[in-house]
C-alpha cells in the first residue's frame, strides 16, 4: 500500500509499534519509514538530437551501473524497465530469491502499492467529468457519519482534499503495521473492511485543517473508493477494470477483490523488521494493507508504462480534469524526498536535473518498493522495483537517493 507511497519503511522504536508510512508519493508513495516516492513531471526543455549507436551504448551502460549501485545499497534484488524513443531496455541486479539464487525476473509481476491511487484518482476524475461527482463534494454528502470524532469532520473535507492528500485526516496504516515478523505472520490474513479501517483512523485527531497543506494519508483513498461505490453502485475495482484496464488492454494488471493473488513470475520480497535483524519473506499479501483502494493492485512494468503514458498524454481524462489532476501543491521536505516535489490529484511531479519534470506515483509495502515515472510527452518512461526493505532509516534514505538518481538519469537524455 503506500507510499506519499511514498515509500515507507518500518521505523523501529523502543517500546513502540513499528510504523510503515505508505505514501506512494509514494511520492510512489516519504518517508517516515521509507518514503513512497512520488513521480511526476513536465516536458523536458530541449528536444534531443538524432540518436547514435554510441549514445545507446552509453545509456545502456549507465542504466546497468545505476541498477547495480542501487543493489549495492543493500537491496536484495532490483529490476528496471526503461522505454525511450530508441526502444525498451531492461536491467536487473541482485537475486530474485535468497534461498535459490534465481535471477530477478525482467518482466515479473509487481505489487504496486500506492500506485493504485493513480488508477483510483483517474476513475474519480472521470466521474467528475461525467457530472456524477464534483471535486467540491464533501465526504459527508456521500458517506454521512463516516468521518467524525476527535476533530475530524466530513462536512469540511472534500473529494479534492482526499485526492490531493490535503484533508489532514489521520492515516489508519499506523494502527495496523506489524511490529515484527511474528506480528506479520499472525495478522497477514486478517481482512478489515474499509469502514473499519476508516474508523481506526477516526480515533486520532487530524494533522491539520482541511486544505491547509499536503499530508499523505492512506485513509484519503479508502474514502475515495467508498465514494466511487456510493456514486456508481459498483466497487472501485469494477470501475478501474471497465474504465482503464480493458480500454488500455492492460492484461497483466489486476484490481483484485478479496485476496490479491500474485501471479508468476515474480521476485521474492523481504522485509527487515529490526536493524541488524534477519530478512523475512513477505511475498504473501498482508491483507490489513493489500486489499483497499489505497494499495491493492498488481501489475507489470510494461503495463505501468502504458497506463502512465496514456494518463500523461490525455487519453484517460478530458482536458478540464487533466488540468485539475496537475494542479499541484508543495510536498513538505523529508529525508529521502526529492526537493521540489509537488502533489497533484493522484500523481506527483518531480524536477529533473536536465530541466522539466516527470509525473507518476510511487508505491511501497512490506518488503517492496515500485517507482514508475514518465515524461509528460510520453517519450520516456521508467519503472524501478526494489524487492526488499531495511529497518534502518539511514539505509532506507540511501536507497531512496540511489533510486532517485537512477530515475533522473533514465529520464534525462544522455545527449543533453
Amino acid at each position: 500500500m503506500e507510499s506519499r507511497p511514498r515509500h515507507q519503511q518500518p521505523r523501529a522504536r523502543s517500546g513502540s509499534r513499528a510504523r510503515f508510512r505508505f505514501r506512494a508519493r509514494a511520492r510512489s508513495g516519504v518517508i517516515a519509514g521509507i518514503a513512497a516516492l512520488a513521480v511526476a513531471g513536465a516536458l523536458l526543455a530541449v528536444p534531443p538530437g538524432p540518436a547514435t549507436a554510441a549514445d545507446a551504448r552509453q545509456s545502456a551502460d549507465r542504466l546497468q551501473r545505476d541498477t547495480d549501485a542501487l543493489r549495492h545499497t543493500g537491496v536484495t534484488g532490483v529490476a528496471v524497465r526503461l522505454r525511450t524513443p530508441d526502444g525498451v531496455r531492461t536491467a536487473t541486479s541482485g537475486t530474485g530469491d535468497l534461498a535459490t539464487g534465481r535471477p530477478v525476473p525482467r518482466a515479473g509481476y509487481l505489487r504496486i502499492g500506492s500506485v493504485t491511487k493513480s488508477f483510483v484518482a483517474t476513475v474519480a476524475l472521470q466521474l467528475v467529468g461525467e457530472g456524477r461527482l464534483r471535486l467540491d463534494d464533501t465526504v459527508e454528502k456521500w458517506l454521512p457519519g463516516t468521518v467524525t470524532g476527535n476533530g475530524n469532520d466530513g462536512r469540511a473535507v472534500t473529494l479534492r482534499h482526499l485526492l490531493g492528500h490535503t484533508s489532514g485526516l489521520p492515516d489508519y496504516a499506523a494502527d495496523l503495521a506489524p511490529r515484527d515478523s511474528r506480528d506479520y505472520e499472525a495478522n497477514r490474513d486478517r481482512v478489515y473492511p474499509p469502514e473499519q479501517q476508516v474508523a481506526l483512523a477516526m480515533r486520532h485527531r487530524p494533522a491539520f485543517r482541511p486544505g491547509a497543506r499536503h499530508g499523505y494519508s492512506n485513509t484519503n483513498y479508502l474514502l475515495t473508493g467508498m465514494i466511487v461505490r456510493a456514486a456508481t453502485g459498483h466497487t472501485w475495482q469494477h470501475e478501474v477494470r471497465t474504465r482503464i484496464l480493458r480500454p488500455l488492454g492492460l492484461r497483466h494488471t489486476s484490481a483484485p477483490e478479496g485476496r490479491p493473488f500474485f501471479p508468476q513470475p515474480h521476485a521474492t520480497e523481504y522485509q527487515q523488521f529490526a536493524p541488524d535483524g534477519p530478512y523475512t519473506d513477505t511475498t504473501a499479501p498482508y491483507l490489513p494493507f493489500d486489499t483497499g483502494a489505497d494499495g491493492a493492485m498488481i501489475s507489470t512494468a510494461a503495463d505501468l508504462d502504458r497506463f502512465f503514458t496514456a494518463l500523461n498524454t490525455g487519453r484517460l481524462l478530458a482536458p478540464a480534469q487533466q488540468t485539475e489532476m496537475r494542479r499541484t501543491v508543495p510536498v513538505p521536505d523529508a529525508p529521502g524526498e526529492a526537493p521540489g516535489t509537488r502533489a497533484g490529484l493522484g500523481v506527483f511531479s518531480t524536477p529533473l536535473s536536465c530541466g522539466g519534470t516527470y509525473w507518476g506515483h510511487g508505491g511501497s509495502g512490506i518488503g517492496y518498493i515500485v517507482e514508475p515515472a514518465a515524461t509528460p510527452d510520453g517519450g520516456r518512461s521508467v519503472t524501478v522495483s526494489l524487492h526488499s526493505r531495511p529497518a534502518d532509516q539511514d539505509t532506507a534514505v540511501r536507497q531512496l537517493q540511489a533510486l532517485r538518481t537512477l530515475v533522473d538519469h533514465a529520464l534525462c537524455d544522455p545527449r543533453r
